[in-house]
């Protein structure tokens, strides 16, 4: 027995055997990752550190990941056991695969185990109860040995001597422990009791699923100021951030990622707990990047050079170049309604008062096309998109400026990117109801509403006025209304330009019947 010694525990052992058919080449691993986060970024707090369970939070990672892996295994004619080592802490053990590609009809499974009693402090001594051990403790200059029969180790140790008596050490400098049990390992192991029609090294196939793992895209957009208020360029860049809590490594990896909504059957619930301390790890593309293609009705994006994804980590990769001058359009609009929508296909609201106050904010949206014409036209997977300006005007010092972000879902080839970017300063509305009745017997409600839109910027600028016709599904406008576009049977848009520091008002009326 060896001593080993720390400041608060040592532990005396044997050391271990390596176990034997575990593989020493480096496997040939692909890691396909899916994500079942909502768009946008995963929550810092997944991740910060924290002293409690290492794989709590894991359970609660949006995403999982299936493992596939080429390695050679010793084999033994006959019946035998084979092992591999390193695997993650989070397997699916139901999800496990093995195929012997060099002898896929003389080599088949009899069972498999998932072993994952690893070894540590805690589980070590767990091991000892009611068994006898040592204990050194430090008394004055000297160190005593007491020994008794271990009884727990909740809040110290507490041993009872050959006498009965039962004695607590919450200060000690070591223990020592007869042997090493069994049952204990050091990495998360897949244990496979096979057949085999012949002996030596096999090349094998090995997959499993696991959870713990995830990815989500992120997206930087500059945007350029175009020659009017409403219109502008944008520079887009693209990363994959990987979330890696799966208790498991992957070293030069090939890396697929899916994108879709990827439909899985209902998992029970897992308790939630805070995770625990991660190390960040950043690597920009130097080599080739992703390769995009269809797959089946999702979309699959593939590393065109291995990659290590440690455990415990996260990892940024480019998705694709920065794409720059796409032509984009700064639209503000004025939706007064935004938060008093209302439908009932029971009743019309014939509430006067409802709806009647009205936010005076200007939302500014940015949308541009996401087409080979304006250098994109790739599919767009879900994600966080921060918006930044530079700062260069003759008072700027050239600096990129946060101004907004927004999120995008999963978005096709040729379709528009529409991102809401923050409400305007200089330019403000105010919509008011100038009239309004209600005829019970004839069944009709006549409304008459008042939008005014203020500039206070030096330049024009364009304005839609959005209004919902929330009250019934009949209606229609009484006498002249202005120009506007009809969306759909209850949204209208009204276009408004508005002069450097000017004002601008739109007025109708609508009658509802029923």
């Amino acid at each position: 027995m060896s001593r080993l010694r720390s400041s608060r525990l040592a532990f005396t052992a044997c050391a271990l055997v390596a176990l034997s058919g575990i593989a020493d080449a480096a496997p040939k691993t692909t890691v396909t990752i899916y994500s079942s986060a909502q768009p946008g970024a995963i929550p810092a707090d997944m991740y910060r550190p924290t002293p409690q369970n290492p794989y709590a939070a894991q359970q609660r990672i949006p995403g999982s990941a299936f493992v596939r892996q080429e390695l050679a295994l010793q084999f033994q004619r006959g019946n035998g056991n084979v092992r591999i080592s390193d695997v993650a802490a989070l397997i699916d053990p139901t999800t496990v695969s093995f195929e012997s590609i060099d002898d896929p009809k003389g080599t088949r499974v009899l069972e498999q185990n998932f072993q994952f009693d690893l070894v540590s402090r805690e589980r070590l001594m767990e091991k000892f109860i009611d068994q006898p051990i040592k204990v050194a403790v430090k008394v004055g200059d000297r160190v005593e040995t007491k020994s008794g029969v271990l009884l727990s180790t909740m809040g110290g140790i507490m041993l009872r001597d050959p006498d009965g008596q039962v004695t607590i050490l919450n200060d000690f400098s070591g223990v020592q422990l007869p042997q090493l049990p069994g049952g204990l390992i050091t990495r998360p192991t897949l244990d496979w009791r096979v057949s085999s029609e012949r002996e030596g090294v096999q090349n094998v196939r090995v997959g499993y699923e696991t959870q713990g793992i995830t990815w989500w895209a992120d997206y930087n957009a500059l945007f350029h100021p175009g020659n009017d208020a409403n219109s502008g360029t944008l520079d887009v860049a693209s990363w994959v951030s990987i979330l890696n809590q799966s208790g498991g490594s992957y070293d030069e990896a090939t890396l697929k990622l899916i994108a879709g909504e990827v439909n899985r059957a209902p998992q029970p619930s897992a308790p939630r707990y805070p995770g625990r301390a991660m190390a960040v790890e950043s690597k920009a593309m130097r080599d080739e990047g992703f390769e995009e293609k269809s797959f089946f009705e999702y979309h699959m994006y593939t590393l065109g050079r291995p990659a290590t994804i440690p455990d415990k980590s996260t990892k940024q990769i480019e998705m694709f170049p920065t794409v720059r001058g796409v032509p984009c359009e700064k639209i503000m609009m004025y939706d007064a309604m935004a938060a008093n929508s209302w439908w009932d296909w029971n009743a019309p609201m014939t509430d006067q008062n409802f709806g009647v106050g009205s936010p005076s904010n200007v939302a500014v949206f940015v949308r541009f096309k996401n087409s080979k014409e304006n250098g994109m036209g790739m599919p767009l997977p879900a994600g966080r998109v921060r918006l930044s300006q530079l700062d260069n005007d003759s008072k700027g010092d050239g600096s990129p400026e946060f101004i907004g972000e927004d999120v995008i879902k999963h978005t096709p080839k040729d379709e528009h990117v529409l991102l809401k970017v923050g409400n305007a300063f200089d330019v403000i509305g105010e919509r008011k109801q100038t009239a309004f009745s209600v005829d019970s017997d004839g069944q009709r409600i006549t409304e008459t509403i008042e939008i005014t839109l203020r500039n206070h910027k030096p330049e024009p600028v364009k304005v839609i006025v959005q209004e919902r016709m929330f009250r019934w599904t009949n209606w229609k406008f009484v006498g002249d209304a202005p120009a506007h576009e009809k969306l759909d049977a209850r949204t209208l848009h009204f276009p408004v330009t508005i002069a450097k520091d000017g004002e601008q008002t739109i007025r109708y009326t609508v009658r509802y019947t029923w």
